[in-house]
């Protein structure tokens, strides 16, 4: 459960280092963002030779979250931390780094980002 101004860290080596949410997409009141939502963030830390800058207004898929999720089968996941991968926008699906780090949720790819979950190290 992701809400309006819930620090993210970055599964990315996009360049970014923390994220702080300023819009959960998906309907004209939603407050709250879980494992596959698109998020509208801003960058609040980022690394100085990175793709993007600090105070940039990114598009970000969740892929780990602290509140856990249950599945169709009875089985929960949960994760850490909160994290995202930034993505050039929410038509191509396409991450913005070359590398995810951590584990990803099975969610995302069924949720269309076929591309991050190849990229990942481990889905759970």
């Amino acid at each position: 459960m992701i809400q309006h101004r819930t620090i993210l860290t970055v599964a990315d080596n996009s360049g970014a280092r923390r994220l702080q949410v300023i819009h959960v997409f998906g309907g004209h009141k939603r407050k709250f963002g879980f494992l596959g939502d698109i998020l509208n963030c801003v960058v609040k830390d980022a690394s100085p030779t990175g793709q993007v800058k600090a105070s940039e207004i990114v598009k970000v898929v969740l892929v780990r979250s602290r509140k856990e999720h249950k599945r169709e089968d009875g089985s929960y996941v949960r994760f850490s931390d909160n994290a995202g991968v930034l993505i050039d926008n929410d038509k191509d699906k396409n991450p913005r780094g070359t590398r995810i780090f951590g584990p990803i949720a099975r969610e995302i790819r069924d949720r269309g980002f076929a591309k991050i979950a190849s990229m990942a190290i481990e889905v759970v």
